[in-house]
């Protein structure tokens, strides 16, 4: 995984943060000053950050079936996301979700109800492509059909395969989306998020200081964790092969012994059996006198 420069968030415009008047005081460590009364992000912590919060998916991904949901509603984020989680998906990275509407509150904390409404999508769908599912109804019912869908897809459609409750959240604007992570901290789901100088960077796990209204920014960043995410699943792979190589080695090694044992076992029996020399009988011992009279 290649290292972000401090030159290309510069270029990108992440040192750019709100106006002085919207600080939050609990931002003052990431600003580094004030210009026209726009506070300045220290890009050195940018990166620091940045840096950690990639390390951190990395080794997420890298775990058999874990998930992450990456969300970002605001109008800036919403195609970079889109088209963020499609490349993950086509690298082979699965497990990446998306939301880039509005976020529904109770995705984490009450996910066994909103499931049903995958479901109801999922469903949807289904009988819509299908023509035996649609006989018997009329032109007006399909169409509600269809309005329900777009709904339901316009709302879950980056979530609607996620079978449970994911292993992390990545947020662009934390302050925006302060529900998504007050519910992720409830549930005590890790926090990934992207935080300008009007965000508390306290209630995020892996706080990422940075712009989050310029595109080139935001692109950056999460450009940059997407990447972290792929590179994590190909490890994660790669050890799973290696482990199931060597687990399939050590069985033949074990079937070798076992059919080496059962060759050899014969042999050592058969080594083992001592045959008993057959005794003669003992010859008549007759003396001289004997002999004698017999004569």
């Amino acid at each position: 995984m290649r290292t972000i420069s401090l030159e290309e968030l510069l270029e990108a415009g992440a040192h750019f943060g709100h106006q002085v008047t919207r600080q939050n005081p609990k931002a003052r460590d990431y600003v580094f000053e004030a210009r026209d009364g726009i506070h300045i992000i220290d890009l050195a912590k940018t990166k620091q950050g940045l840096d950690e919060a990639a390390a951190f998916v990395k080794q997420l991904a890298s775990r058999p079936g874990s998930s992450m949901i990456m969300l970002g509603a605001k109008r800036q984020a919403q195609m970079i996301v889109r088209e963020e989680a499609e490349r993950a998906r086509v690298a082979g990275a699965e497990n990446l979700y998306s939301v880039t509407n509005r976020w529904i509150g109770g995705i984490l904390t009450n996910f066994s109800e909103i499931s049903k409404n995958f479901k109801r999508l999922n469903q949807l769908t289904s009988d819509l492509q299908n023509k035996e599912a649609r006989e018997g109804y009329t032109k007006k019912e399909i169409s509600l059909w269809d309005k329900e869908r777009q709904k339901l897809m316009m709302f879950y459609g980056g979530i609607a395969d996620m079978p449970k409750v994911p292993d992390a959240i990545f947020v662009i604007d934390t302050h925006l989306e302060r529900l998504a992570v007050d519910e992720a901290r409830d549930m005590g789901i890790p926090t990934v998020g992207i935080t300008d100088t009007n965000s508390d960077p306290t209630i995020v796990n892996f706080p990422i200081p940075a712009n989050d209204d310029a595109v080139g920014s935001v692109q950056l960043i999460v450009h940059h964790i997407v990447d972290a995410w792929i590179e994590g699943k190909k490890k994660g792979a790669e050890d799973v092969a290696k482990q199931a190589a060597e687990t399939e080695k050590s069985n033949k090694a074990l079937e070798a012994v076992k059919t080496m044992d059962l060759d050899v076992a014969p042999e050592k029996a058969a080594s083992k059996v001592v045959k008993e020399p057959v005794k003669k009988p003992a010859a008549k011992k007759t003396t001289s006198k004997k002999v004698a009279e017999e004569k």
